[in-house]
């Protein structure tokens, strides 16, 4: 017992005592344990993903309530002066010495838990590991904290206590804010929550768990076992991780892929506009050994350079207009996991000098702040630009292309590997039948032979769009010529000499007339007139192929 001394008279540092020769250190009299708030991070990661959201947030909140329990107790026996165990100083005084927000609570000499504005706290660790290892939430996730406070204020009143936040740095609040109040102050606000307070309710919410994580899981096999009845056999084999792969070019690119996935180094991936970088980086991600950690992505060309610096890097609070709170960035947010840059060409100078920086060091730094944090990302990296040909230029630095291209994993266009065409446009086509909700389940012979006739400029992006278009406006459950894009429908075939097998120039030259004349709908003269050769020598030429002439059209 700390004689005739008050709590508000000692500091943090006053109750805390470390015997080095036994290695125990205690707390206000009491056995205590110093835990790293990555670890309950971390923790708090395992118990959700193995159970479930209501199971995990059940056994933190009953932990943060014991916490309070024993804290009110230890205070009791601790200090002897009544005025100290007035329940709101005391209830102020304990969050400020557990630190529980990291920077203690905003305001908290005029703001009262009890009361109608709730206390503030400035910097969560809850929510801030939440975020690092989970990402964004939804809803309030200071689950201990509400659970410390609870068992505090119930105590020290002498009645049930429950507290809740209303806002959460977690889900893109500034602050958290939480609010203590009885069951009947809360009336109906927060009945389904109140079950988490409720030792005896903790096996049935570990039950709902069960039931989650069971319903998920057949979900899923529900889920594949319609994409496999919706999809082709003939095109099961060929999607390898989810992605449509038949060309002998793309099934290299994939093993690249996965073998990279192995090591930790920084993957540059490049290719045209529409080719799938982001699917091979989450690709490389799910295959790695980060892959329960988060794969967060950002476009680089998207983003005004002071924004993209805070959302990298994060700020301090006041670091510009809006920065009411301190905020980490994605380097720190993607710990343990995996950053996708994509459009890193598109960096400004300066953005690609503290990149850099960041990539050598291995730290970041928050603007306005001036000390480094240190991360641990797997960074990958995408852009449609030679980077080559941007260092020439000027416009990119070199040192970072060599650190952002350890290795490099090329995506060929889609007119380099035509073998992939129609097993993509098939794949493509349920899954806009089934997005858009209509019975579309195949698609004409006259359809899948123009597919292979235009070049693709957009890649894959556009076969989607032009699947989707045809989705939406068939008439039947089959893709007509008429549903594809008017570009598509135009297009005439282009000759491919590095093919297996050389075509004979008569073959390529009959292909390609009978492909101008169904652009110009049968117009003989029309063709003629285009193909720069006489109309007559276009008659021979038809007839010769057995071509016969429509009543009716043009010569």
């Amino acid at each position: 017992m700390l004689d005739a001394v008050g709590a508000s008279d000692l500091s943090v540092a006053e109750l805390m005592h470390f015997d080095e020769d036994a290695g125990l250190f205690t707390f206000m009299g009491q056995r205590s344990l110093i835990v790293d708030a990555v670890a309950m991070g971390l923790l708090r990661k395992h118990l959700i993903e193995s159970l479930g959201h209501a199971g995990a947030r059940a056994i933190l909140t009953r932990f943060g309530y014991a916490q309070g329990r024993r804290l009110w107790e230890a205070s009791r026996h601790s200090f002897i002066q009544a005025d100290d165990l007035e329940p709101e100083k005391l209830l102020r005084r304990a969050v400020l010495m557990l630190g529980v927000g990291g920077g203690g609570l905003q305001d908290a000499r005029e703001r009262d838990i009890f009361g109608p504005s709730g206390v503030s706290i400035v910097d969560s660790h809850e929510a801030e590991q939440h975020v690092a290892h989970l990402g964004r939430s939804e809803e309030p996730v200071c689950w201990s904290i509400c659970g410390l406070i609870s068992g505090l204020a119930s105590s020290s009143r002498g009645a049930d206590y429950f507290a809740f936040e209303d806002r959460c740095v977690a889900r893109g609040d500034a602050t958290c804010r939480v609010f203590a109040r009885t069951r009947e102050g809360w009336g109906n606000e927060h009945g389904e929550e109140l079950r988490y307070f409720t030792p005896a309710r903790l096996d049935d919410l570990l039950d709902e768990s069960i039931g989650e994580i069971t319903a998920a899981l057949r979900a899923a096999e529900r889920e594949l076992k319609q994409t496999r009845a919706r999809t082709p056999k003939r095109e099961r084999d060929v999607e390898p991780h989810g992605m449509v792969v038949r060309s002998a070019i793309m099934k290299g690119v994939i093993d690249l892929a996965t073998r990279a996935a192995r090591v930790d180094s920084t993957v540059l991936i490049t290719g045209e506009s529409g080719t799938g970088k982001e699917r091979v980086a989450r690709l490389i991600h799910a295959e790695s050994a980060r892959a329960s950690g988060p794969c967060l992505a950002i476009n680089c060309g998207a983003i005004a350079e002071s924004l993209l610096e805070s959302e990298l890097f994060g700020h301090a609070r006041g670091a510009f207009t809006g920065a009411s709170a301190d905020r980490g960035g994605l380097f720190e947010a993607a710990n343990g996991g995996t950053i996708f840059l994509d459009e890193v060409g598109e960096m400004t100078p300066g953005m690609q000098t503290k990149l850099l920086r960041a990539l050598q060091e291995r730290v970041v730094r928050r603007v306005g702040e001036n000390r480094d944090r240190a991360f641990d990302a797997r960074i990958l990296a995408a852009t449609n630009r030679e980077l080559v040909q941007e260092v020439a230029a000027g416009r990119f630095r070199q040192d970072l292309l060599y650190r952002l291209k350890v290795i490099e994993v090329r995506l060929p266009p889609l007119r380099e590997r035509r073998d992939d065409v129609l097993p993509l446009a098939r794949h493509l086509l349920a899954e806009a039948s089934q997005r858009l909700g209509r019975n579309v389940k195949e698609m004409s012979a006259r359809v899948a032979d123009q597919l292979l006739r235009y070049a693709w400029p957009g890649n894959v992006r556009e076969l989607a769009n032009a699947m989707e278009r045809s989705v939406a406006l068939a008439q039947t459950k089959v893709v007509e010529l008429d549903d594809l894009p008017a570009e598509v429908r135009a297009a005439v075939p282009t000759p491919d000499a590095r093919a297996t097998e050389i075509r004979r120039l008569e073959d390529v030259e009959q292909d390609y007339i009978l492909a101008a004349l169904d652009r110009y709908d049968g117009n003989q003269t029309q063709t003629a007139k285009h193909l720069g050769i006489g109309t007559a020598t276009l008659y021979r030429k038809l007839k010769s192929y057995g071509k016969r002439v429509r009543p009716g059209a043009k010569r």
